[in-house]
């Protein structure tokens, strides 16, 4: 009977870990109207990925041009700066394009007009991430900057409420 037990229980575990191993990873944000994240934290956040995103790029700057290079700041510079652009754009498109920018019939020209600028902002968002992953080009957080602050303008003029 003991042998019995034995193998159901490791049977449990494996399965309990397959089960585990292939789900996918669980996010902070559950994509349903709870209210309790809100806007202007969010834009906080991307500002901040921002921020990273630059200091990275000057670290990386800096220790490629000494002659002796730690590599290994090196790649945990690069590292860092590519985890943040990733992040960046998570929260535009997890947040900010599948939960909060509602689409707009062309019928209604203010509101649509509003629509194709947020999209179009937060598209802009995206690419100079994409960008700054490829380069160490400080050109495109100056153009990720400007983007938020011209996204935060048009967004929170709306009246965005959380719902």
């Amino acid at each position: 009977m003991y042998a019995g037990r034995k193998t159901m229980l490791v049977s449990f575990l494996i399965a309990t870990a397959v089960i585990l191993v292939g789900s996918p990873l669980v996010l902070s944000h559950c994509e349903i109207p709870c209210g309790i994240y809100d806007d202007h934290t969010r834009i906080a956040m991307i500002a901040e990925h921002i921020t990273t995103i630059e200091k990275s790029m000057n670290q990386i700057a800096q220790l490629s041009a000494e002659k002796d290079k730690n590599y290994n700041q090196l790649v945990r510079w690069i590292i860092n700066k590519e985890n943040h652009a990733d992040q960046l754009s998570d929260v535009v498109t997890q947040y900010f394009m599948k939960q909060r920018i509602t689409p707009v019939e062309k019928g209604q020209k203010e509101a649509y007009d509003s629509y194709v600028q947020k999209i179009t902002l937060l598209h802009a968002m995206m690419v100079h991430a994409m960008k700054c992953k490829q380069t160490t080009d400080l050109e495109h957080v100056g153009r990720l900057r400007s983007c938020l602050a011209d996204f935060e303008a048009v967004y929170l003029s709306a009246g965005h409420e959380h719902r």
